[in-house]
């Protein structure tokens, strides 16, 4: 799911996306969730399209399957990229200050806040490589214009533009001008990630301990 304007995912789709993600990366069949979980196959099957609208109960068994707090299902973390135009952002008015809400996510875990500058180069920058699981790039221009996100996703920003995407899939940041001015945050949920849970079969005795 690609979301370039102001929408928001709803819960069903965001649960669906999260129990899909956490499953494949423990190497867990959904069968073996099943069993985990004490959920039938065909209502993980439901859950998994984004049709069946799980339970707090629910959640909290699949969170308990999966090794993850219920609010970790509800959380995004990586999927999709988020836009948001200088010209679309609401400003609320304060007594003492004004603010513009760019994004909100949730949990705690690993936070890294920066300036990003660039130059103009020739040529295309070389992409960077995936970080770990679940990482999320913030990034709000401020002066200059700049091209940026997953290599087959990127979108072109210019001052006062906001972007949130994956930081765990190849990406790039290109100078559109002769330099670019960004305020950048990186964040990481702090999840446990699990290894195969199945240990392959040893081709011989000699293998077997």
């Amino acid at each position: 799911m690609h979301i370039k304007s102001d929408g928001r995912t709803n819960e069903n789709e965001l649960v669906a996306r999260n129990v899909r993600r956490y499953r494949v990366e423990r190497s867990m069949s959904l069968g073996e969730l099943a069993r985990r979980s004490g959920l039938s196959k065909q209502t993980l099957s439901k859950i998994e399209q984004g049709v069946g609208n799980p339970t707090v109960e629910t959640l909290s068994q699949l969170g308990a399957a999966l090794d993850v707090t219920a609010r970790r299902l509800l959380t995004e973390w990586g999927t999709p990229v988020y836009l948001q135009r200088a010209g679309d952002g609401q400003w609320v008015e304060g007594d003492q200050w004004s603010e513009r809400m760019l994004d909100e996510t949730y949990g705690s875990g690993y936070v890294r806040t920066l300036i990003l500058r660039l130059e103009r180069v020739s040529g295309e920058p070389e992409p960077i490589e995936p970080h770990a699981p679940g990482t999320l790039h913030h990034i709000y221009v401020i002066t200059g214009k700049l091209r940026t996100g997953p290599l087959n996703d990127t979108v072109d920003l210019a001052a006062g533009d906001f972007v949130r995407f994956p930081g765990d899939v190849p990406h790039r940041h290109v100078c559109l001008s002769e330099r670019v001015v960004a305020h950048m945050v990186t964040t990481l949920p702090q999840v446990r990630q699990f290894g195969p849970t199945v240990s392959p079969v040893p081709s011989s005795p000699i293998g077997e301990r």
